[in-house]
């Protein structure tokens, strides 16, 4: 077994809040994908609008150029439009998935593999399963466009109670969601985020051990849960911020699960390798080139601190 990362996963970086001067659509974007997509440390980036059409096809030159895999968030859409893909109200379902529709064409032209959204609010423990069938009519309607773009789906898993509120969700709801949508669009899947996990309570081994068929790509990262302290909820902040909860021990566990679950194998099949993407933002005071250099070093510690992997485990 090969002990360089680089033969079991490959690294991606969550574009839009590593530099979020970008998360509209505007600003330095093709300066600062180029500097990520330079950078072999990263196979892949995930990045979210491009406004500028002269701009996107820079874009898609430099992604294959650069053999890079991308990926389209289409969350900071989604939040910053209030868009509901489980609303109660029809027309408001319709407004969701009419929006988005003309990114999943974007993420196409920007040759992205996979397009990534997230659910509507949580409209409370009485109108739950309602509004997990009806995120499920919604989703069919994106999955059935998105296909023919040949670009796949994925749903990732957000906090119920403390900051985005998102109705998925904890792990058993993504599952049994997961499930139900692999039937009709097998490559549907689901994005596990590591600093999402704890702001539900959830534990690495447990959760993806539950969610090992449904997942496709995960997120490394931290947050802040103890209400009062600075950057509380889903700030994204580096690992190791003050009183934010993911660090270098953390990242070790996490790691570790991913191998023990299969979702990082021995020996993955050729052109098909696992991507883990670092999903951080620069707090005050902070600056997107400092939080480049905690992602790297952090990465490298942990996967040096590793111990489940035969390879790594056998040299000590």
């Amino acid at each position: 077994m090969n002990c360089d990362w680089n033969a079991h996963c490959g690294l991606s970086l969550v574009h839009f809040l590593a530099f979020p001067e970008c998360q509209s659509g505007d600003g330095p974007i093709w300066e600062t994908i180029e500097r990520v997509l330079l950078d072999d440390f990263f196979s892949g980036i995930e990045i979210t609008r491009v406004n500028d059409p002269a701009t996107r096809k820079a874009v898609a030159q430099l992604v294959e150029q650069t053999h890079a895999w991308v990926d389209f968030g289409a969350q900071p859409i989604i939040l910053s439009q209030k868009l509901n893909l489980n609303s109660f109200d029809p027309s408001e379902r319709r407004k969701a998935v009419s929006a988005l529709e003309p990114y999943i064409e974007q993420a196409a032209e920007l040759g992205a593999r996979r397009f990534v959204l997230l659910s509507g609010p949580d409209p409370g423990i009485s109108k739950r399963n309602d509004a997990l069938d009806l995120l499920r009519v919604s989703l069919r309607e994106l999955c059935e466009f998105a296909r023919t773009h040949r670009i796949s789906v994925a749903l990732e898993t957000f906090d119920r109670e403390i900051d985005k509120k998102a109705l998925v969700g904890p792990v058993h709801d993504a599952a049994k969601l997961g499930k139900e949508m692999q039937e009709d669009f097998k490559d549907f899947g689901l994005l596990y985020d590591m600093g999402h996990m704890v702001l539900l309570g959830e534990k690495p081994l447990e959760a993806l051990r539950l969610l090992k068929d449904y997942v496709v790509h995960v997120h490394v990262g931290n947050c802040v849960k103890v209400p009062g302290r600075t950057s509380y909820g889903d700030s994204h902040p580096r690992f190791g911020f003050p009183g934010g909860e993911n660090d270098i021990a953390e990242l070790v566990e996490f790691q570790s699960a991913l191998f023990q679950t299969g979702y990082l194998l021995e020996k993955p099949v050729v052109g098909k390798k696992p991507m883990v993407g670092f999903e951080v933002k620069p707090q005050a005071g902070e600056s997107s080139n400092a939080i480049l250099a905690n992602v790297k070093r952090s990465w490298r510690a942990a996967w040096n601190d590793l111990r489940v992997a035969p390879c790594l485990s056998s040299n000590r």
